[in-house]
């Protein structure tokens, strides 16, 4: 008898130990295991208005493998989110959050002065989000970025699950000159 106990808690033990590989498997695929929601000021950077003035970022994956991309880029899905700027103490390097308002992940690659500004003085939360645009976008890209800009704290979701809407259209078409409309 003594056997067969021991028989069932080996399987007993692989069964959980299955059900936790499942589980984290899951959340690796459909985001992260605590999503919050955070009040934040969110502005907008791209190519001509970051520092200096290219597609650069502070974090990229060749360096920081938490992160996805080596340039500021994405298409705002899950899997492909935008880079966004901020405080590394404020969120960390390769936090992912969700922006409603605009139906696109972003992901945590880059570093931003003023956010830094903010959080480190005042305590007040502050993402920067790439619009995109090219050398030559100019006004157009900055207009953009204004125009996208809400004025007060925006309700974003940080560590949100891969299953939201999403809208793949660009913030700022640098061919066209196109900005994305807000309904």
């Amino acid at each position: 008898q003594t056997k067969s106990n021991s028989k069932l808690c080996g399987e007993f033990k692989m069964k959980i130990l299955i059900l936790l590989f499942l589980s984290l498997l899951v959340e690796s695929s459909f985001g992260g295991a605590n999503p919050q929601k955070l009040q934040t000021y969110v502005t907008f950077y791209g190519f001509v208005d970051n520092s200096p003035p290219s597609a650069d970022i502070a974090y990229p994956h060749s360096e920081y493998p938490q992160t996805i991309h080596n340039e500021a880029s994405g298409t705002g899905t899950y899997q492909d989110p935008i880079t966004f700027a901020t405080d590394k103490s404020e969120l960390a390097i390769g936090t992912r959050v969700y922006v409603s308002y605009l139906k696109k992940y972003f992901i945590m690659e880059d570093d931003c002065t003023e956010c830094d500004h903010d959080w480190s003085k005042k305590g007040k939360y502050h993402i920067d989000l790439w619009a995109g645009g090219k050398a030559n976008s100019g006004q157009k890209l900055i207009d953009c970025e204004d125009s996208l800009t809400l004025n007060g704290d925006t309700s974003v979701i940080i560590n949100p699950p891969g299953d939201y809407t999403v809208d793949t259209t660009p913030l700022f078409n640098a061919q066209t000159g196109a900005c994305y409309q807000l309904n």
